[in-house]
């Protein structure tokens, strides 16, 4: 069974504070993301026996980078790929703190969504089921899961015990690094949101 697994998010890109991307296609990391991640690699310990990766650009990029001093191939797992926030997609931020449905979802993750878009459970479901199956499946090994903000701390939450409503109580920092280990078939959070500097 998998006994590490690194949560690791994508290094920064230019739209990173200004623009809601979602699942927006063609985001690239920015040179500054590209130094994240390579410093990223560096501290990995132990070395990682399998990497995986949301299908978004940005991750995707990442996990290469992550990937090459390893040598090893990247797996894209649609279970870790970023938020659907539907409607929402490509707004700026000024835009949104405007909207009233924004600022309730920020309040009562746990009971609202995204117009058009995907609930924080129905994320976290779907996270928190792709790991519990690593866990069980993966034979003794170091994965490494380069996804987004969201779903890493959708993640978290679920197996630190947090309401979802609380998920601002967890900073899943550009290219940090977050740690579950298994502890008598279960995944247990050892460190949160490991700042690696580029």
């Amino acid at each position: 069974m998998a006994d590490i697994i690194h949560l690791i998010r994508h290094g920064e890109h230019a739209l990173l504070g200004r623009m809601l991307c979602g699942r927006m296609a063609g985001i690239g990391l920015d040179d500054f993301g590209r130094q994240q991640m390579a410093a990223c690699a560096s501290r990995l310990s132990p070395s990682p026996s399998m990497i995986q990766s949301s299908p978004r650009l940005r991750a995707l990029q990442s996990a290469n980078i992550l990937a090459e001093p390893f040598r090893l191939p990247v797996e894209v797992v649609s279970d870790m790929d970023e938020i659907d926030v539907g409607d929402w997609t490509s707004a700026s931020f000024a835009e949104l703190d405007r909207d009233p449905h924004w600022q309730r979802w920020n309040a009562r993750r746990s009971s609202t969504a995204p117009p058009n878009g995907e609930s924080m459970q129905a994320l976290q479901v779907r996270a928190v089921r792709h790991l519990m199956n690593l866990a069980r499946e993966a034979p003794c090994q170091v994965v490494a899961i380069v996804s987004h903000a969201e779903p890493i701390r959708a993640a978290l939450l679920h197996f630190a015990g947090i309401p979802l409503d609380d998920f601002l109580s967890i900073e899943v920092a550009p290219a940090s690094i977050s740690t579950l280990t298994r502890d008598r078939g279960r995944l247990r959070v050892v460190e949160i949101n490991q700042k690696v500097p580029a």
